[in-house]
């Protein structure tokens, strides 16, 4: 989750945020957004579900959603730092939440006043809502693939953020048991993982305002799924 508080890449850019309208203008700021909103890759429904596996790469920051030796979905993520890494291992898939939200951190507000932080120190008497992560699949006890935003650097505290064009198809394609196998390279990185188009770097653009974050729109906030 960014901050709310980078430097606004122009005002016309908050105001295309704040409303959630469609570009109309083509101002380097409203680019960005168009660009990175605009991202989407293919993917394919499996013909057996429970054949179905995922493999993360976390040095190619790469997902292969594979249905034996078919590519059901490539698609790149941003992982967990150095500090806080996305954890290596052998796991299964034990929840699915589309309308997931954190429990420790997220944004108090009281009527129109909104500020992000953690619960343990939200302001005495003001609500609290945790920050939203659309789609999410669990794999390892608060660690779980979810929409988020995607930088090109490992930046999350180590789950495993997915472009919000991506996520409901991940989200269609695996289910509660499907295996996930994550590593520092995999095999397909040399073959699947190369040149895969990536989304432009979040890293420029400001945050949703807190009043968007605290109503459910985010959790729609994608294109229509489409499927090969």
């Amino acid at each position: 989750m960014k901050t709310l508080f980078l430097p606004i890449v122009g005002a016309s850019l908050m105001a295309l945020l704040a409303s959630c309208a469609p570009v109309t203008k083509s101002t380097s700021g409203e680019a960005l957004v168009a660009a990175y909103n605009n991202f989407d890759l293919p993917a394919s429904l499996p013909t057996n579900p429970s054949a179905v596996k995922v493999k993360v790469s976390t040095s190619n920051q790469m997902v292969y959603v594979m249905e034996g030796n078919r590519a059901l979905m490539v698609m790149p993520v941003t992982v967990g730092t150095a500090s806080t890494p996305t954890p290596k291992g052998s796991f299964r898939i034990f929840k699915k939440d589309h309308y997931h939200r954190a429990n420790s951190h997220g944004f108090a507000y009281n009527g129109s006043q909104i500020i992000q932080t953690y619960l343990a120190k939200k302001p005495r008497g003001w609500s609290f809502k945790g920050t939203p992560m659309p789609y999410w699949c669990e794999f390892k006890a608060n660690y779980g693939f979810h929409t988020g935003w995607m930088k090109h650097r490992p930046a999350s505290h180590g789950c495993i953020r997915m472009h919000e064009n991506l996520a409901p198809k991940f989200y269609r394609l695996v289910k509660v048991g499907t295996r996930v196998s994550i590593a520092h390279s995999q095999p397909e990185d040399a073959t699947l993982g190369r040149n895969v188009p990536r989304p432009i770097d979040s890293s420029p653009l400001p945050d949703y305002p807190g009043s968007f974050m605290l109503s459910d729109k985010y959790f729609t906030k994608h294109k229509a799924p489409s499927y090969r």
